[in-house]
């Protein structure tokens, strides 16, 4: 009996948390969209590697990226700058988001900061997509 409760606590203790970490820069907001990825303005997400950013959503938009044929989406404001009005938004390079205020990089495979600029090191906020046919739900 104890046996099967220990079994249980450590599979408690063990899931991951799919939350990121705590950003005191970002707010935590609350959203959902739904877009179709056939329209042309979406025709870059059909491509290993292709990206696009929404306007309109998240805090500062959301950049999506097509990683082997999932769709990853990602806060489009730098998750390491302290005021977002003095730089607004990333920009997408290539397979990478760039802050052209202080240069910091992420990787849009990932989100990680590539390199550091800033004395704080908070990777891409990552949003959860779900495709249904050809839609994608993009959410918080």
């Amino acid at each position: 009996m104890v046996k099967n409760y220990l079994i249980v606590f450590f599979f408690l203790i063990s899931c991951e948390n799919e939350q990121s970490p705590y950003n005191p820069y970002l707010p935590d907001i609350s959203f959902e969209r739904i877009i179709n990825l056939n329209l042309p303005s979406y025709d870059n997400l059909n491509f290993t590697g292709g990206s696009v950013i929404i306007d309109g959503l998240g805090v500062c938009g959301v950049i999506l990226f097509n990683f082997n044929n999932d769709i990853l989406a990602w806060e489009a404001c730098d998750p390491n700058h302290k005021k977002r009005d003095d730089c607004p938004k990333l920009e997408i390079d290539g397979v990478q988001a760039k802050c052209n205020c202080v240069g910091n990089i992420y990787s849009l495979a990932t989100g990680q900061l590539l390199n550091s600029n800033t004395t704080s090191n908070y990777p891409l906020i990552r949003y959860k997509t779900e495709r249904i046919g050809n839609n994608l739900r993009i959410y918080n």
